[in-house]
């Protein structure tokens, strides 16, 4: 299965609750881990040896992808799939963010 970078927007009317991203982890056997950071932190450049699926609990976080000259911003309730290998960095935004995370091998 090929995976392809792209950022899904929430489309509920109201934000998703952590149970209910927890849940859609779940369905795609992908067990959540739970990470935060303050505003305006700054993830420095690095790849992964895994496909990660990202949701945004809280807050907000754009992802720079400097060898696709290509940049994607995150939300609260939005799907970030990053396939395994892309060199990013990323930029909190100014609530911070919340978000849960799975890893496709």
């Amino acid at each position: 299965m090929v995976m392809e970078l792209k950022v899904t927007p929430w489309m509920g009317e109201i934000p998703p609750t952590e149970e209910k991203l927890r849940h859609l982890l779940g369905e795609q056997n992908l067990k959540a881990y739970q990470w935060s950071n303050e505003p305006h932190d700054i993830l420095t450049s690095h790849t992964h040896g895994y496909h990660k699926v990202l949701y945004v609990v809280s807050g907000s976080i754009k992802f720079d992808f400097p060898t696709l000259s290509q940049n994607l911003t995150a939300k609260t309730g939005d799907r970030l799939d990053l396939p395994s290998g892309i060199r990013h960095n990323a930029v909190v935004g100014p609530s911070g963010v919340t978000c849960l995370e799975g890893h496709i091998l």
